[in-house]
C-alpha cells in the first residue's frame, strides 16, 4: 500500500492558485472558472459603480440648473408687465389683470411650486409675449439653430484638427506660427463685433451677401436651397473663425506631447515612415482629449449662437432667448436654459461613458 504523504505536504487550493500552477484534470478547470468568474464580477462591480457615479452627477447638476433657471432671470432688472405695456395707454387695473395673467401677482413660493410641476410635465408653460406655448416655438426655431450651429461645428471641428496636426508636425515653422497667431487673434475677438464688421464689409460695402435673415421671401424649390446657402455664408464664417482655435490647440498641444512617447521611437526604429508612425500610432492616441471637447460643443449647439444669430438676424433659438431676456419673458427664458443646459449635461454623461470605451487607460 502506498503511503500517503502528510497532511501538511499538501499545498492548499489557495496556494497552488496563488502560484499559478492549479491542479489537472477537472479541479484546474473549476478553479479557472471560478477565477474568470471573479474577474467579471469585479469588473461588473466596477462599471456599474462608474455609471452609476456619472448618472449620479448628470442627476444632480440638472437638478441645480432646474433650480437656478427659476430665481436667475428674476433678479434681472425689469418687469415683463411694464416692459410690455411701455408707450401704450393702458390703466393701471389692466396691468394688474395682466399680472394676474401672467401668475405674476403669486407669492414667489407658489410660483416656484407651480414651475416645478410644470418642469416634472416637461411643460414650460405659455410665452408672456408670444401667449404662445414654450415647447412648440422651441420646436419651430430648433431647425435653423441645428443647421447654422451644427454646420459651424463640423467646418470648425475638421478645420482645427487638420490645422492642429499640421502644427504639431512641422512644430516651429513658419506655418504653425501663422497659423496658430491667427487662431488666437480671431478667438480673442468678440462674435457679434466680427459679425458686424463681416457685415460692412461684405454686405453692406460689397453688396456680396444678405445682411440679415434665413431665406428670401417668396424663393421655392432647389432656389430656397441656394438662397439659404448664400444667406448662411457670414454667421457661418463668424461662428467657425471664432470656434475653431480650440480644435486647433487642443490636438496640437496633445499631439506635440504624444512626439515625445517611446512608442514612436521604437515605430521609427521598425521602418515605419514618419506618415505612417502619425496616422496609425500618434494621431489616435491624440484624438482622445479632443473626444470630450466635441461632445461638449455638440451639446452646445442647441444654445445656438445668440449674439451673431441676433447680429444676422437668424430665427434660431439664441435669437429667441436673446427676445426672451429683453422682456423678461420667464417661461421662455426659463425653458430654453433648462433645454440648453440638459443638453450639454447630456451630451458630457456621453463624452464620458464613450471614453472608456476608446481609451484603455481610463477603464474603471
Amino acid at each position: 500500500m502506498t503511503e500517503l504523504p502528510p497532511s501538511d505536504a499538501v499545498p492548499h487550493l489557495d496556494e497552488v492558485r496563488d502560484r499559478g500552477d492549479a491542479p489537472r484534470g477537472t479541479g484546474g478547470a473549476a478553479v479557472a472558472l471560478a477565477d474568470r468568474r471573479g474577474r467579471d464580477d469585479d469588473r461588473l462591480r466596477r462599471n456599474a459603480a462608474y455609471l452609476g457615479k456619472r448618472l449620479l452627477g448628470a442627476a444632480v447638476s440638472l437638478v441645480a440648473v432646474i433650480f437656478t433657471s427659476f430665481f436667475l432671470f428674476r433678479i434681472i432688472p425689469g418687469d415683463p408687465v411694464r416692459v410690455m405695456t411701455h408707450g401704450r395707454p393702458v390703466t393701471i387695473e389692466q396691468k394688474e389683470a395682466l399680472a394676474r395673467e401672467f401668475g405674476l401677482d403669486k407669492p414667489m413660493l407658489e410660483q416656484f411650486v407651480s414651475y416645478l410641476l410644470g418642469v416634472l410635465r416637461f411643460d414650460f408653460g405659455e410665452s408672456f409675449q408670444y401667449n404662445r406655448p414654450v415647447l412648440s416655438m422651441v420646436g419651430e426655431r430648433l431647425g435653423p439653430t441645428l443647421l447654422l450651429v451644427g454646420a459651424s461645428l463640423a467646418v470648425s471641428a475638421a478645420l482645427g484638427l487638420w490645422l492642429g496636426v499640421q502644427g504639431a508636425w512641422k512644430h516651429g515653422s513658419t506655418a504653425d506660427r501663422v497659423n496658430t497667431g491667427v487662431a488666437l487673434t480671431l478667438w480673442s475677438v468678440p462674435s457679434f463685433w466680427l459679425g458686424l464688421i463681416l457685415i460692412v464689409v461684405f454686405a453692406s460695402g460689397l453688396g456680396w451677401f444678405p445682411t440679415s435673415g434665413m431665406k428670401t421671401p417668396g424663393v421655392t424649390g432647389f432656389d430656397m436651397v441656394l438662397d439659404v446657402a448664400h444667406h448662411m455664408v457670414l454667421p457661418l464664417v463668424t461662428l467657425v473663425a471664432v470656434v475653431y482655435a480650440q480644435y486647433l490647440l487642443v490636438m496640437r498641444s496633445s499631439l506635440l506631447d504624444e512626439m515625445g512617447s517611446d512608442y514612436l521611437t521604437t515605430a521609427r526604429a521598425k521602418g515605419l515612415r514618419d506618415t505612417e508612425v502619425k496616422r496609425q500610432h500618434a494621431l489616435p492616441n491624440a484624438l482622445l482629449p479632443t473626444t470630450t471637447l466635441v461632445f461638449i460643443n455638440i451639446g452646445f449647439v442647441l444654445f445656438g449662437a445668440v449674439l451673431v444669430e441676433t447680429v444676422f438676424s437668424w430665427p434660431g433659438l439664441g435669437k429667441l432667448f436673446y427676445e426672451g431676456l429683453s422682456v423678461p419673458d420667464l417661461p421662455l427664458v426659463q425653458g430654453l436654459f433648462v433645454i440648453f443646459s440638459a443638453a450639454v449635461i447630456l451630451m458630457n454623461l456621453v463624452s464620458d461613458l464613450i471614453y472608456p470605451l476608446i481609451d484603455p487607460r481610463v477603464r474603471p
